[in-house]
């Protein structure tokens, strides 16, 4: 495993309730309701957090992927994130899949653009191994 030598940024929340409560950073632009997936409440899950943090890390992860290989990253790039939260016996679990979608790019380039950044993006690291992951070019 490796070790951070520089830390670049630290994200600070604090979050009361559990699944039924509420979240909110240190600086104050996040503050949501949480609420069990699935139920009628008005908040978002943990689930739904990790998809949409993990979704614009790997993007992130694709561009500078693709700055590497000289070639351009479309405008309407999208990485559509699933994150399933399952039971086996009394024991729960995730698994995920991502489906990104490279409008426009060689499918050849495209999947070595999805290929590195499942390799780089800190998200797909620290879960690599942890959760059965799927990743699909669309």
């Amino acid at each position: 495993m490796s070790r951070i030598e520089n830390v670049l940024y630290t994200g600070k929340t604090r979050t009361t309730g559990g699944r039924d409560g509420e979240s909110r950073s240190s600086d104050g632009r996040l503050a949501i309701k949480l609420s069990p997936p699935g139920t009628a409440g008005e908040g978002t899950n943990p689930e739904q957090l990790l998809a949409a943090g993990w979704s614009a890390c790997f993007i992130g992860a694709m561009g500078l992927a693709a700055r590497a290989q000289h070639v351009a990253l479309p405008k309407d790039t999208e990485v559509n994130t699933e994150v399933d939260l399952g039971a086996a016996g009394d024991q729960y679990f995730l698994q995920a899949r991502l489906n990104v979608s490279l409008p426009g790019l060689d499918r050849e380039v495209a999947q070595s653009l999805v290929d590195t950044a499942h390799r780089t993006c800190p998200y797909s690291k620290a879960l690599h191994g942890n959760i059965d992951i799927v990743t699909t070019l669309v």
